[in-house]
């Protein structure tokens, strides 16, 4: 059987990230390889003290007052990621099955933000205070949940939280839903929006987040011997995936398919990655599997790097390993931040723009590569390249290991 039988359609992308408020102009600006990263007031006067923020979208606009105010940004960003995926699509979903129509989306650590609010108000005996929505506001299922009741989408819905690997095993597990037959129509992907006080302090004092307070624009710098840590970004995702025989029966104009999904667990360490990368090296092997290809047919990589001293070093000495055709990698941390759950779903939507268009973005701030770990990273300009296969990696916290193998148009 051609391999290419099981790969399942992207037919529509969404994405709010801090370098755009939609795919195109995220795919602009990450062309110009220049970090987003700014000063933020939410941050003043922590260790780290910038991010990068998505751009102001106009959210009661598009959700209306009422339907904005119940929701926390997570929320509110992947519906409206959703909505321009779905458009995007050439979908309408007042003619669709919706009980047909899944919706699987990946969290990390969702908005712990919208629970700074409360505990003020408790620690000032003002508990009578607190909004009624706080629930259904902050529970990490509710982006999954809002997107459905946004769109009457009946079928099956869950969230994934694998750490940072989130919105990545969201869309391997909306593959593979899709493959058993469970629902004709995918909306995946992932949202996180953890610009809060609580989440920086925390990473902070892991010093897994830069203190590059000086120049924030050059913090985030992947796979450099200066990096520090990473810099904190949010973000949604949403891609419409169906089997591919559907996509062409309805004549839908295809961006690119996700051909394989692999993942796997360190068993290791709670934060830091196994010294050899085992555990991630397992997630791509199983992916190329999954896809029925091997590492010489990979032209390109997206990688996780997320500029924290552990992180990169073995990601980049897994790669070597794997990949010796030394294939193009591209860093997209060093532009837009870390999304964390959603930071695989943007990356793998991304990598699908990539192989569309034939052209990698450059990768920010990378001077000079860890001795004994370089790769071919795409710096400076974006490279036109032809690519038919591309890898996007994603790791989290707990071990957790994905990999997503995605194929062009």
């Amino acid at each position: 059987m051609d391999p290419r039988t099981r790969d399942v359609a992207v037919t529509g992308v969404g994405l709010l990230s801090p370098a755009g408020t939609c795919p195109d102009s995220t795919w602009a600006t990450l062309l110009r390889g220049v970090s987003v990263a700014r000063p933020d007031p939410v941050l003043a006067g922590l260790r780290t003290d910038f991010s990068c923020a998505v751009p102001d979208f106009a959210v009661r606009a598009l959700l209306g007052h009422v339907t904005a105010r119940r929701m926390d940004p997570y929320s509110q960003m992947a519906v409206v990621a959703a909505r321009q995926a779905v458009d995007d699509a050439g979908l309408d979903p007042a003619r669709w099955r919706g009980d047909r129509v899944a919706v699987v989306l990946g969290v990390g650590s969702n908005s712990l933000h919208s629970y700074e609010e409360p505990f003020r108000l408790l620690s000032e005996n003002r508990g009578d205070r607190v909004s009624p929505y706080q629930v259904t506001r902050s529970v990490p299922n509710m982006a999954a949940a809002e997107v459905a009741l946004d769109l009457g989408a009946h079928g099956v819905n869950f969230t994934t939280s694998s750490a940072c690997a989130s919105g990545a095993t969201a869309l391997g597990t909306a593959l593979d839903l899709l493959r058993a037959g469970r629902c004709d129509i995918a909306l995946a992907g992932g949202s996180e929006s953890a610009r809060s006080r609580m989440t920086t302090t925390c990473f902070g004092q892991m010093r897994a987040m830069s203190a590059r307070r000086a120049d924030p624009a050059t913090a985030s710098r992947p796979f450099d011997v200066e990096r520090d840590g990473f810099v904190p970004g949010e973000g949604a995702a949403v891609m419409v995936l169906e089997r591919s025989e559907d996509a062409h029966r309805r004549n839908a104009a295809v961006r690119g398919y996700l051909a394989g999904y692999g993942a796997s667990a360190d068993a290791h360490h709670p934060a830091a990655p196994h010294p050899e990368a085992r555990g991630a090296e397992a997630a791509v092997l199983a992916a190329l599997e999954d896809a029925g290809c091997t590492a010489r047919d990979v032209d390109h990589v997206n990688a996780h790097a997320t500029s924290t001293p552990l992180n990169d070093v073995t990601e980049a000495r897994m790669l070597r390993r794997l990949f010796r055709h030394d294939p193009p990698v591209t860093a997209n941390k060093s532009v837009i931040g870390h999304a964390l759950g959603a930071a695989g779903a943007i990356e793998a939507l991304l990598t699908v723009l990539s192989l569309q268009h034939r052209t990698i973005p450059p990768t920010a701030n990378l001077r000079r590569q860890e001795p004994g770990a370089e790769l071919d990273v795409v710096t400076g300009a974006p490279r036109t390249v032809r690519m038919r296969t591309a890898l996007s990696t994603s790791f989290g916290f707990g071990g957790q290991n994905t990999a997503l193998v995605l194929r062009a148009p």
